[in-house]
């Protein structure tokens, strides 16, 4: 599983012409999930996500959690996250979970980040999504659940 978390301003998420998701202060996050991914891999995600400490506090020191500053969260599926690209100049999607497997996830994602995050958007799984955000910092962090726990069997 792979998140890439964007810190922004203010962030939402479009689709047919229609604004679906939108956070003030917070989190836009990428979700990528591949079919060896479970519930118990995306907890995991989710925990570390949720205590980063990659907020400024008052000496502007990046030492604050997501709850710590009352931010928001904008959650959009991204199976591109998965791409390979080590043969030719066209990326191969093959390493990205099958459609049902990922929704399955990325909508327990948003359920287990509703838990703990008052407010959490989302995008629309598999649709045309138009993202726009105004990163702060700018502040980008990969998770990759690979990186979390341990190699793969």
């Amino acid at each position: 599983m792979r998140f890439v978390i964007q810190r922004v301003k203010h962030a939402s998420v479009t689709v047919e012409n229609e604004v679906v998701g939108k956070i003030g202060r917070g989190y836009m996050v990428l979700v990528g999930v591949c079919n060896e991914d479970t519930e118990a891999v995306a907890d995991k995600m989710v925990d570390k996500m949720i205590k980063l400490r990659i907020n400024e506090d008052e000496e502007g020191k990046t030492n604050t959690s997501l709850a710590e500053v009352g931010g928001e969260l904008l959650l959009i599926s991204q199976f591109t996250l998965y791409a390979n690209c080590r043969k030719g100049n066209r990326p191969s999607f093959i390493d990205a979970g099958s459609p049902e497997h990922a929704n399955a996830l990325y909508e327990y994602i948003i359920a287990r980040c509703k838990e703990q995050v008052p407010v959490v958007e989302k995008g629309v799984f598999g649709a045309e999504m138009a993202v726009e955000l105004l990163n702060d910092g700018p502040f980008t962090i990969i998770l990759d659940s690979k990186d979390l726990e341990g190699p793969r069997k």
